[in-house]
């Protein structure tokens, strides 16, 4: 049985080639979607779940290669697991160097394959997770008045109240209700673990 919460899409012109993948990744438990052209991959709708892409290097007009320039100058991260027929050593080095997971050769290992495309999953699935929790911490700093935020960039530095209190021109008291509700805001459960969310948002003092 497919997994829908994951998708591979497979991109390749030789209908052959495409059923055979098609048919190994759905033995494997893999929802599949397959295509003969970039083009027709590129105005496909997808779903947004944790996916990869299993590319032929050689297509009618838009190249694999320049599938995948095109996927990153949009913005659009999802791993690449390259096929070819014909593979040459600068061309996997250029694939691989633009993010590829893998680049192997026709005809190439079922197992092989597998991997590649659990590897590959595995890979879009972290970076969501991390896309998700930043926008997360994101959403919880903008709850945060400019002077909580003042608090929070003087706070994971290791100041003391009494410090950040001589800084800002307030009391130890009115800085100690500040540092309180960034904890809560931020949900915090200690210092350290405010040190981590500011490194993660980028702030400094």
């Amino acid at each position: 049985m497919s997994d829908p919460e994951r998708i591979v899409f497979v991109v390749d012109d030789d209908p052959l080639v495409r059923d055979s993948v098609a048919d190994l990744l759905n033995s494997a438990g893999f929802a599949v979607q397959t295509f003969g052209s970039a083009a027709e991959f590129v105005q496909c709708r997808r779903p947004d779940v944790p996916a990869c892409l299993i590319l032929d290097v050689e297509l009618p007009g838009l190249s694999g290669l320049d599938l995948q320039a095109e996927l990153a100058k949009s913005g659009i991260e999802m791993p690449i697991v390259f096929l070819t027929g014909h593979g040459d050593i600068p061309m996997s080095v250029r694939a691989m160097k633009a993010g590829a997971v893998e680049f192997l050769t026709k005809p190439f290992g079922k197992q092989e394959l597998l991997d590649a495309v659990k590897e590959a999953l595995l890979r879009d699935g972290e970076v969501r997770k991390q896309r998700s929790e930043s926008f997360e911490l994101q959403q919880r700093l903008g709850t945060l008045t400019p002077r909580e935020r003042q608090v929070l960039a003087l706070v994971v530095t290791g100041r003391l109240n009494k410090q950040i209190a001589g800084e800002l021109g307030t009391t130890d008291l009115t800085i100690k209700v500040h540092r309180g509700r960034v904890m809560r805001k931020m949900r915090a459960d200690s210092l350290a673990d405010l040190v981590r969310m500011a490194e993660k948002l980028k702030i400094s003092a």
